[in-house]
């Protein structure tokens, strides 16, 4: 049977095997822990400030929750990009044990910061680690998991975010009221996990598509050093990824347009969810809640990410159903048009949780077009480089959307307004989706079947 097609009556997992799922649970509990670790931040940010910072500066804690948090998906994006390039040179499994430990020796020094340059400071070595591992895990999976189900498959790695999430903001509901110390036991907590994950991803395997690439780089290396003159792909593969992404008009096209819809999404996410906890307080405060404002904070992100998780699954399904352009696009108009509800027009404190619970399912479950999508549009020579970029070259440019953000907030004298601003990235994203090929069923591409598709691909658009 082949792989694009399952046979009638056949349940999609039926044929997965054991090493298949493996490599995705292990690909989704990192991820699961990175999701924790960044919802940490987010719904910890105020009440660390509050500590790291002097009274007289508390009324400029937007800006400095801002700054820190630009900093930290600055790191991220870094890390993203080194990670991906790592991954595609020594291997998807070598690229992942390295990232976790990393991970996991890095991710409780944000509970020992002084003030809050420290506190930034470890913000961005944390971001590194994060960074790093997300292309790995989305490359291996979706090369070792099969055409028909592969939209399902990166939906449930990128589902391991929110699943982090989730657990992030049950710890907060119980112990963010514990003392002024509370947001230092929440990084300590993040470090156990990573751990777990370590030791389960030692058990994975190896995607053999690197493999077979590893070994054909090699040899073009081999007949470069006995002087032969190397043409088409031995010509590219012995490129570094980076610069060979590049160097190919087919791969170039799809680089940048998939590059404008990373960039929109990451600016909508961080710019606008970033603030959620601190919009909830200032919320459940106007509504003579302030004694309870930390538990109305960690209920919406919690209901949010119990959303997005829903969110996330449901685009793999969506995908693999009704095609990766159509599920992607709806995401994104979603997006765009949910902001200004929620942020100007629902004031209630109960209905607003209502309101992130679908707001978290498009914001944050438009994600997965990024692990379901981008490793179909990129051969294996560079798809973890290709990937990495995408995903995280934005971050350097949108860590400046907290900030933006921030100073919106304080700028307009609110919340609903600065977000609706921000929530206008997601047009880009809207144009830039029908231009890119539809994979859905598609094998993945190798460097011979892309440049054969394009020629189609681009008579397809035309007409």
């Amino acid at each position: 049977m082949s792989g694009s097609r399952a046979s009638a009556g056949t349940r999609w997992y039926s044929s997965l095997t054991g090493a298949q799922w493996k490599a995705l649970i292990a690909s989704n509990l990192g991820w699961t822990f990175d999701g924790f670790e960044v919802f940490a931040l987010i719904l910890t940010i105020g009440a660390a400030l509050h500590q790291l910072l002097n009274p007289s500066q508390y009324r400029l804690i937007p800006v400095y929750a801002g700054s820190v948090i630009a900093i930290t998906v600055f790191g991220w994006g870094v890390g993203g990009l080194l990670g991906g390039i790592l991954a595609d040179y020594i291997g998807r499994k070598r690229s992942m044990t390295l990232t976790i430990l990393a991970y996991s020796a890095l991710t409780g020094l944000s509970a020992l910061s002084w003030n809050w340059v420290s506190f930034a400071l470890f913000r961005f070595l944390v971001g590194l680690a994060i960074g790093s591992e997300w292309a790995t895990g989305a490359s291996i999976t979706a090369e070792l998991w099969p055409d028909n189900a592969r939209g399902k498959g990166g939906a449930l790695l990128q589902a391991g975010y929110p699943i982090g999430s989730i657990i992030s903001s049950a710890v907060w509901v119980a112990i963010g009221t514990s003392g002024p110390n509370a947001w230092r036991y929440m990084f300590l907590i993040g470090v156990l996990p990573a751990l777990i994950a370590y030791w389960i991803r030692r058990n994975i395997p190896e995607s053999t598509r690197w493999e077979r690439s590893n070994e054909r780089r090699r040899a073009a290396h081999d007949l470069r050093r006995q002087g032969a003159t190397l043409a088409g792909e031995d010509a590219a593969i012995v490129r570094f990824t980076l610069v060979d992404m590049f160097a190919e008009p087919a791969v170039r096209s799809r680089l940048i347009l998939t590059f404008i819809m990373s960039l929109a999404v990451t600016i909508g996410y961080w710019g606008v969810s970033s603030f959620v906890p601190s919009y909830v307080g200032t919320v459940a405060s106007a509504q003579g809640l302030a004694a309870e404002a930390q538990r109305w904070v960690g209920l919406a992100g919690l209901v949010q990410n119990i959303g997005a998780l829903l969110g996330f699954i449901s685009f793999g399904f969506l995908a693999d159903a009704l095609g990766r352009k159509p599920t992607t696009f709806s995401y994104y108009l979603l997006c765009l048009v949910l902001t200004p509800i929620v942020y100007l027009w629902v004031k209630d404190i109960r209905l607003l949780l209502l309101g992130f619970a679908v707001y978290g399912f498009f914001i944050q479950g438009v994600f997965s077009w990024t692990a379901v999508w981008l490793p179909e549009l990129f051969p294996t020579r560079m798809r973890a480089t290709a990937a990495g970029f995408i995903f995280n070259a934005p971050r350097l440019i949108s860590a400046v959307a907290p900030l933006f953000a921030g100073s919106l907030i304080v700028g307009l004298g609110g919340y609903g307004k600065a977000a609706t601003i921000i929530g206008i990235f997601y047009v880009f994203g809207l144009v830039a989706v029908p231009f890119l090929p539809e994979t859905k069923g598609k094998p993945l591409p190798e460097a011979d079947t892309l440049s054969a598709a394009e020629p189609q691909t681009a008579l397809q658009q035309t007409a």
